[in-house]
């Protein structure tokens, strides 16, 4: 076999899924959801290995935090952060908010204000490129003081 036709090999779901680390339910939904360019034959999915190599090249190219995160958040199930001071954390919310606007999602900061201010988060997200005003004026982006939250009744999450 020579180095184009290995290039243009099929592979299945399962050996993309073994060869990524992740379940071949979530690379059926990256091909249902043309995340992934495959081809669809009768009821299998396949994708040639020239573009799962492609795939991962990029994945090694991502250098900046919101890249990152930005393909980690390709696959939408639960997202768990621990940062272990609060510059990552404020780093860490305005890679999150990045990516999420560029999704359109709606965007919420819950914070301790005992530890700071409405105002010193607003004007680091807004440092940081965060356009709060257009955000906020569509609806989607909220600051949430941890002691608004108590004895509401209310259950709420965000970020």
């Amino acid at each position: 076999m020579s180095l184009s036709d290995a290039n243009d090999e099929l592979l299945g779901v399962e050996d993309v899924a073994q060869r990524l680390g992740v379940d071949a339910l979530i690379v059926q939904r990256w091909c249902r959801d043309e995340a992934l360019p495959s081809l669809r034959i009768g009821r299998s999915w396949r994708i040639r290995r020239s573009v799962l190599e492609e795939l991962l090249e990029q994945g090694k190219r991502s250098h900046t935090l919101v890249d990152r995160l930005q393909t980690f958040l390709e696959i939408p199930d639960n997202v768990l952060v621990i940062a272990q001071n609060q510059p990552l954390m404020r780093d860490l919310d305005v890679a999150f908010f990045k990516v999420g606007d560029a999704k359109g999602g709606t965007l919420a900061k819950y914070y301790d204000d005992a530890m700071e201010s409405a105002e010193e988060l607003r004007s680091y997200f807004e440092r940081e490129g965060l356009e709060l005003a257009r955000l906020e004026e569509e609806g989607r982006f909220r600051l949430v003081a941890q002691g608004t939250l108590k004895g509401d009744g209310q259950r709420r999450c965000g970020v």
